[in-house]
């Protein structure tokens, strides 16, 4: 595991390149070097490039190969007249702390990779020659872009295209423009989580919208601030979406805009839309599509949402579809549904349990205020949680040594308990004790998390908690020790 330095100002090729004292000067040099699994790239606070940087090579798994900064001042900058970092089949790559702008295409372009982490970087003017999107993923698996920030783009912020796994979280996209142009444009993709992000097209020149969705599978996007637009989130066909606990406003201009839209370019399944504050704007959720065509709208969920300031209704559905509007509030002022007359006689869309009040600003501040005082009294005590993203299943294979918790491949979001001896889980369940707290699963495979709140360090940050185990199968004891990913907030909520 080797380190390279880059220095533009200071560095040279013929140096050596693995002290600060020595660093390289150009990032083709590094491309000459075969990078293996755990090298590192650093590149000097202060420095500029311009050319393209090509990652050829893959990481591992447990050890990938890190593009990052050393130094102080000014992150590194990335110029170029193609993209900014290119990268195709290279696996296993964390590129963070670096800025990347005036470049002719993408910022990042990743084509056909696995596993990439991007974190911390700054992307603004790109795409200047071919409306590239300023983050380019296609034909690829497992990728997260996190704290990152994307400004003045002439293209899309985030293109993605037939990606099996992408997690965008807390990253600011504002002002992408160009004609064809949204903050995030994502593909036949799979496995999507968007959270924590604020996008802005306030300022775009394009009169596309926030979040195109083009037939997603699994896709969750929630607790994000999006504004601007001629539209917040276009889902328009997929299956088990879920769109929750955004604040989408600021979408008009046209009489089509809309907060959230579905059913107008295929079948729509499985929708579930909640808990966002919908307003400034035209339509808050529609329910549409082509005159003539024959997709399908099924199990459309609508409901616990706020919306106001809109100057078309909170619910339009003009084309055949089931679902319900339910427990939603309206302020007063704004229509609450528009409905064609045939789904209303068909009874496919049900409409029940809907609140309109003067004014939605005091109803969402008593929400807060019930909210904080949850919180506060879930802060005198440990915090019990259930992780709502990770299995555990018993493993009823032949008994074998090992690892007692053990990732199935199949499914990385999956532990397997594996046996020892003839036992899995006891008839009492099974308690494995960590650092911070303990993890109970019971007979069925369910678990909770709770946290000793005596037990938290006092820095500052997450804290990833290990946890120990063992099992008795009657005649030996067999104990191990591994790594469950929760992290832990200092302010005593766990996520």
């Amino acid at each position: 595991m080797t380190v390279y330095y880059v220095n533009s100002a200071t560095g040279s090729d013929r140096n050596g390149g693995t002290g600060q004292n020595s660093a390289f000067a150009t990032l083709s040099k590094v491309e000459s070097l075969k990078l293996k699994p755990g090298d590192s790239v650093l590149l000097a606070k202060g420095s500029v490039f311009n050319e393209q940087f090509d990652i050829k090579y893959s990481g591992s798994d447990s050890a990938p190969i890190k593009i990052g900064s050393y130094g102080t001042g000014a992150a590194p900058v990335i110029h170029s007249g193609g993209d900014g970092i290119h990268s195709l089949y290279a696996s296993n790559i964390v590129i963070e702390n670096l800025k990347i702008s005036n470049t002719g295409g993408a910022g990042i372009y990743g084509g056909s990779v696995t596993n990439w982490t991007v974190r911390n970087v700054e992307i603004a003017k790109t795409g200047l020659s071919e409306n590239a999107g300023a983050v380019t993923f296609r034909s690829s698996k497992n990728v997260t872009v996190e704290d990152s920030k994307i400004s003045g783009v002439k293209g899309d912020g985030f293109w993605i295209e037939k990606v099996a796994g992408i997690k965008l979280l807390n990253n600011t996209v504002t002002s992408a423009s160009g004609s064809t142009a949204d903050a995030v444009q994502m593909n036949d993709s799979s496995n999507i989580l968007m959270k924590g992000n604020h996008l802005d097209q306030t300022h775009a020149s394009s009169p596309k919208g926030v979040i195109a969705l083009v037939r997603p599978t699994n896709a969750v996007v929630e607790d994000n601030v999006l504004t601007g637009g001629g539209f917040g989130i276009s889902a328009q066909a997929g299956k088990n979406v879920a769109i929750r606990d955004n604040d989408i406003s600021g979408y008009h201009g046209y009489s089509w805009s809309f907060a959230v839209g579905l059913g107008d370019q295929g079948n729509a399944r499985d929708y579930d839309i909640s808990g966002n504050h919908i307003h400034d704007g035209a339509w808050g959720v529609a329910v549409s599509g082509p005159s003539g065509a024959s997709y399908t709208r099924t199990n459309i969920k609508v409901h616990d949402n706020v919306f106001d300031d809109l100057s078309q209704a909170a619910l339009k559905v003009d084309r055949p579809a089931s679902g319900s509007f339910t427990n939603n509030t309206i302020e007063t002022g704004t229509k609450a549904t528009a409905i064609s007359p045939s789904i209303v006689d068909a009874h496919t869309f049900t409409v029940s349990g809907n609140k309109t009040v003067a004014n939605v600003e005091t109803t969402l501040a008593a929400a807060d205020t019930k909210v904080a005082a949850a919180t506060e009294v879930s802060a005198d005590s440990a915090v019990v949680a259930v992780h709502d993203n990770l299995k555990i299943f018993t493993d009823n294979g032949e008994a074998h040594r090992g690892n007692l918790l053990d990732n199935d491949s199949s499914d990385n979001d999956t532990l397997v308990l594996r046996r020892f001896g003839d036992e899995t889980v006891g008839k009492h369940g099974l308690t494995l004790t960590g650092e911070y707290g303990d993890i109970h699963v019971d007979r069925e495979g369910n678990y909770a998390y709770t946290l000793d709140e005596t037990k938290l360090p006092d820095h500052s940050g997450h804290v990833s908690e290990s946890f120990s185990y063992g099992i008795n199968d009657g005649t030996s004891h067999h104990s191990d020790g591994d790594t469950l990913t929760v992290f832990i907030h200092l302010d005593g909520l766990l996520s």
